[in-house]
């Protein structure tokens, strides 16, 4: 029988979605694209927009369009905390919370097409177990989940109510899966979760303890996704300035350059704080690479605020940016301000902000120009070029050579000949 799966959100999702395809693989069903007819479609759903309904809509009338009698099952995040949304949508046959996704094999032999989706889905303050996951399919790289839920009450966000608290995997249980990996193949490994600062064992081991472990393993590169600047310590910082495994690139969230707006979201640092972490992590790894998460148009973000958020990010060593305009959720916080920003402000706002990007980008490429690295290539793409990542995150394209797929090979950083520093050309040594 064939199956097509399609996620939607982060690589938390994509490692769980890819680690449910891996399981039905291995018994029996045959996974197929999404744009293939198929006979289940799974669509695996993220919660951080308001775009979410749309995006299932689409996709549900898309595959339909695809194979009618098609079975379709949504999970995930979406349909842990609006099923009965979801329920309206037509063509839909099976909707599972997110701890049920994982028992997505039982729920097939016992669910066949419906007039009406049946939901099943635990309350999100029963969540309690980890569910543990990673990705496979590509043996540069492998998203391995350590963790998941959390305990911080941001105003604007929804991943508390969809994924519960925060809860771990143990560490020998994240060795034994690195170990799997390496021996696969795989090169590169990419920690994730929903708040990996976070990181706790039952036996109250921390993320300090985890990556210490992971430190002692050779001939693999491994990369943290997107980590709180408040449990970033120096420990930390320190450990992966020594290392030969963890690579020099970090995504710290700050949300906004105004400490009355971060109040407002009620973030557990202030610009201070973020800017000492900033400081000291270009002052003890070198060329690392440092990306940002911002929101513009929070509720109360006056032209002056976001001056303010400018200002900051013009005047920190940082690399890169990833901007989202807010998006107003059910059962937040934030949904109860006054002083909405206008969508047309939003927007410029955020073309403010990637224009900056661009900026930093180009910049921290033009500062590693000359400088040879280790990359790690991926596959040919058909412009006849291939493409990898060095260890502090530069893109770069070489000329294509069958036998680079999936190596490690040094390459000098050679000029940015686009405007936008989207990748550079890199001479083979």
């Amino acid at each position: 029988m064939n199956i097509a799966f399609h996620t939607l959100g982060c690589k938390l999702n994509f490692s769980e979605t890819s680690f449910i395809a891996n399981d039905l693989k291995n018994n029996g069903f045959n996974e197929v694209e999404f744009n293939e007819v198929s006979d289940i479609y799974v669509i695996n759903t993220c919660t951080v927009t308001e775009n979410a309904n749309k995006e299932c809509k689409y996709l549900v009338r898309k595959v339909l369009r695809q194979n009618k009698e098609a079975r379709v099952i949504v999970m995930g995040c979406y349909a842990q905390l609006k099923p009965k949304e979801i329920q309206k949508i037509k063509g839909i046959d099976l909707i599972l919370g997110n701890n049920e996704k994982f028992k997505l094999k039982k729920y097939l032999s016992n669910y066949s097409k419906n007039k009406n989706a049946k939901i099943i889905k635990t309350e999100t303050a029963e969540l309690m177990d980890f569910k543990s996951a990673f990705s496979f399919g590509n043996r540069t790289r492998s998203f391995l989940k350590i963790q998941d839920g959390c305990n911080y009450k941001c105003t604007f966000c929804t991943i508390p109510l969809a994924r519960g608290i925060n809860r771990s995997d143990e560490i020998k249980n994240i060795i034994k899966k690195i170990d799997q990996l390496k021996k696969s193949g795989v090169k590169e490994i990419v920690l994730t979760g929903v708040n990996i600062g976070d990181f706790k064992t039952k036996n109250n081991k921390k993320l300090i303890d985890l990556l210490k472990e992971i430190d002692l393993i050779d001939n693999i590169r491994v990369r943290i996704s997107s980590i709180e600047p408040n449990l970033i310590t120096s420990e930390i910082i320190d450990l992966i300035s020594k290392s030969n495994t963890f690579v020099p690139h970090f995504h710290i969230p700050l949300q906004s350059g105004s400490d009355t707006i971060l109040k407002a979201m009620k973030r557990r640092y202030l610009t201070k704080k973020y800017k000492d972490l900033i400081k000291e992590l270009n002052s003890k790894i070198k060329n690392v690479c440092i990306g940002v998460d911002v929101i513009v148009g929070f509720p109360g973000e006056t032209e002056d605020f976001f001056d303010e958020t400018l200002s900051f990010l013009k005047n920190i060593n940082i690399s890169y940016l990833h901007v989202f305009s807010y998006s107003e959720r059910e059962n937040t916080e934030a949904i109860k301000l006054n002083e909405s920003v206008p969508i047309k402000i939003r927007k410029y706002r955020s073309k403010v902000l990637r224009n900056l990007s661009d900026k930093k980008k180009r910049l921290f490429y033009n500062q590693n120009i000359g400088l040879i690295k280790e990359v790690l290539f991926e596959n040919k793409k058909d412009d006849g070029y291939i493409y990898g990542f060095t260890d502090n995150y530069i893109k770069i394209k070489t000329k294509y050579q069958n036998n680079l797929e999936n190596k490690f090979q040094k390459v000098k950083i050679q000029k940015i000949k686009n405007e936008v520093s989207t990748c550079a050309e890199g001479l083979i040594i």
